[in-house]
């Protein structure tokens, strides 16, 4: 048999055993293309508020590997987290370059002017987005979800706990209370209903003082509202922010005659301000929607998630880690959970965000974290993560619990946002 003849029999030949090991079952079996659904995390690793930003993150990705381990919900969650600097300009370019992802259910954006930035993209493509306190999202019901309680809300709720201290201590009349916080978006949001209610009150609220957000010291405004002779002064921004705000305050001696309350979450903390400026934090109120403290780091969740991801025992994790990594946990339980009844409802192939915002508005009462925060709040009516805070204090060094839960009271139906 020549060459060519050999070549063309052999040719024919395996063409036959392909076609009988396809009939019987036996040919190379093609692997299914993987289900998978996008979480964008729009963080901020290196600005303003990275001393908080990158523990919450950190805890959203362990989570998402241990949510993915365990074979999640039946589809594997691609966790993208893109460094922006809290710069508004790079969020939005970083939106934009992977809104494409495959199936991109949530984008979560840092800051309230990203959030603001993005909102009409976001309701355009039909993407939940997360944003951290912003009222606005509860004034006008759509496509974006609260982390935690309305700032003004928890400004009210502050408003409700230095009230019942002032009575406690037998004092009459009300109270003076002053207020200072970024010059930024979410500096002025607390506002938005939060002064409505402490006017509804009676509460004298002086003239609020916005600063700088890089500011390294505080000093000129706090002259300003030290001025008004306040009982009490509400603060806020990113720790180290609030620290450094009451670092100052030490300095000119008013954290001796005045209660400084942190008024929106976000500090002091153990790791950052406190073991920073311990002697000027102590004393310090600090309203919270999670658990802080002790209260935090012995959580079973806790002790389970740092050892196993990051090879250290809660004790060491905890000097150098704030305890908003405990609480960050809860952020993908609630996303899964919000997905896994999407998919329950319309399967893999039809899940889209329609699906998901109502997978989101169906998990109301829901406890995903153990109690490291409230019962989820989110609802048809409520873009809230939750509706209740609680109080801790600085006390040797540490984050105190001084109250149980409290319902945040609705300071942003107050509001007109139409003005």
């Amino acid at each position: 048999m020549g060459k060519t003849k050999s070549l063309v029999f052999s040719v024919i030949v395996l063409l036959i055993l392909l076609t009988l090991s396809s009939v019987l079952g036996c040919a190379p079996k093609v692997p299914l293309k993987e289900k998978v659904v996008t979480f964008l995390d729009l963080a901020d690793y290196t600005g303003p508020i990275a001393g908080l930003n990158v523990p919450a993150a950190t805890a959203a990705e362990d989570m998402f590997k241990e949510v993915n381990s365990k074979g999640g919900v039946g589809v594997k969650i691609n966790y993208i987290s893109v460094d922006t600097r809290y710069d508004i300009a790079r969020g939005v370019s970083a939106y934009k370059r992977y809104r494409t992802e495959p199936k991109l259910m949530t984008v979560v954006a840092i800051s309230t002017a990203l959030s603001k930035a993005i909102t009409p993209m976001t309701a355009r493509d039909k993407v939940v987005q997360n944003v951290t306190g912003d009222g606005e999202p509860q004034a006008r019901l759509g496509w974006v979800f609260i982390i935690g309680a309305a700032y003004q809300n928890a400004f009210g709720a502050s408003i409700d706990f230095l009230l019942e201290d002032w009575k406690n201590n037998g004092k009459s009349g009300m109270p003076i209370v002053g207020y200072m916080n970024w010059d930024s978006a979410y500096g002025r949001e607390l506002l938005r209903g939060g002064q409505e209610y402490a006017e509804k009150l009676g509460v004298k609220l002086l003239p609020p003082e916005f600063f700088p957000t890089g500011a390294p010291d505080h000093t000129v405004w706090l002259q300003r509202l030290a001025t008004g002779n306040p009982d009490y002064i509400l603060i806020a921004g990113v720790d180290p922010t609030p620290s450094n705000v009451l670092r100052d305050a030490y300095k000119l001696g008013l954290t001796k005659k005045i209660q400084f309350i942190d008024t929106s979450y976000w500090g002091p903390t153990e790791a950052v301000g406190i073991k920073l400026h311990p002697e000027a934090t102590e004393g310090c109120w600090m309203n919270s929607y999670y658990l802080r403290g002790d209260e935090a780091w012995t959580h079973p969740l806790a002790a389970y998630m740092v050892p196993k991801y990051h090879g250290k025992s809660v004790e060491e994790f905890r000097k150098e880690t704030a305890a908003i990594y405990v609480a960050g946990l809860t952020r993908p339980l609630t996303f899964a959970k919000a997905l896994e009844i999407a998919l329950e409802k319309v399967g893999y192939d039809k899940l889209d965000g329609e699906a998901m915002k109502a997978g989101m508005e169906a998990i109301t009462g829901i406890d995903v974290g153990d109690g490291l925060t409230g019962p989820i709040a989110y609802s048809p009516t409520s873009r809230q993560s939750v509706d209740q805070t609680k109080f801790y204090q600085v006390k040797n060094g540490k984050e105190v619990p001084i109250s149980g839960w409290r319902k945040v009271p609705d300071c942003v139906s107050l509001h007109d946002w139409n003005e």
